[in-house]
């Protein structure tokens, strides 16, 4: 029987049991679409990384693809960060995505740097998904592709944030970010996408590509300290650098073993 490797990585991890769970499956070329996206429902995280060798490819060391237990998605931050702790070999590994261009993954200390592309957003009236997110934002910015940030007094707004998943999943696949000042972080942030799979992330690198310059501006900084507010939690060093955003934060492997599709 055909088996793959399989390895589960706690990224955005700088203790024990924190962080984003993601599956990483390197393959050697790809296999039907159904089948990736029955090994992602299989696993049941809110990411599975597939990887294959790129051995022509002057840019890059692999093709990179997520997927949520229900859909493919465009961008996944924190399963691109476990992808390159498993595969690095020497300072960085590069990744081609279909939708996100080129990302790098680079060894930083005893972390990793990822750098993804600064998204920014326009400010826009959202009262049906405000009204699904619940609480009361004080702003909401939309970005094309189904990207909605709401901004929100203090950080304990955030942390007392309780969705109404029902009434937002039949709205479809975006993702719905809440954001304040934080209180021991520069910013802190929940992330929720129930439309795809996945009803609050632990840690979401992609929605730092809109955070990070959402508060660049109002920060006057482009360094900021980020925390991510989930029941696991997970901690983001954030760096807008002209039309990207560095991602910095620590991988844990927490399973190893073959996976039997």
């Amino acid at each position: 029987m055909t088996s793959l490797n399989f390895t589960q990585v706690d990224a955005f991890a700088d203790a024990p049991f924190s962080g984003n769970p993601a599956a990483v499956i390197p393959l050697d070329a790809w296999l039907d679409d159904a089948t990736l996206q029955a090994i992602a429902e299989e696993n049941n995280l809110s990411e599975t990384a597939f990887t294959v060798p790129t051995p022509d490819d002057p840019d890059a060391d692999y093709e990179l693809r997520w997927f949520t237990p229900t859909i493919e998605v465009k961008l996944c931050g924190h399963a691109t960060l476990a992808s390159g702790h498993v595969l690095i070999q020497g300072a960085s590994v590069r990744f081609r995505t279909r939708h996100a261009g080129i990302l790098t993954v680079t060894r930083d200390g005893e972390g990793y740097a990822l750098s993804l592309p600064a998204w920014t957003m326009a400010p826009a009236p959202l009262p049906v998904l405000a009204a699904g997110l619940g609480g009361q934002p004080v702003e909401s910015h939309w970005r094309d592709g189904g990207y909605s940030l709401f901004l929100f007094p203090d950080a304990a707004s955030v942390r007392a944030l309780t969705p109404d998943f029902a009434a937002l999943k039949p709205l479809g696949d975006m993702m719905l970010i809440a954001t304040a000042p934080g209180e021991d972080s520069d910013i802190v942030s929940r992330v929720f996408v129930p439309g795809g799979g996945v009803d609050e992330d632990p840690v979401t690198g992609s929605a730092h590509c809109l955070l990070t310059p959402f508060w660049a501006e109002r920060l006057g900084k482009t360094q900021i300290s980020a925390y991510q507010a989930s029941t696991r939690g997970g901690r983001l060093g954030c760096t807008l650098a002209g039309d990207r955003v560095i991602l910095t934060g620590g991988c844990r492997t927490v399973i190893e073993g073959r996976f039997f599709p």
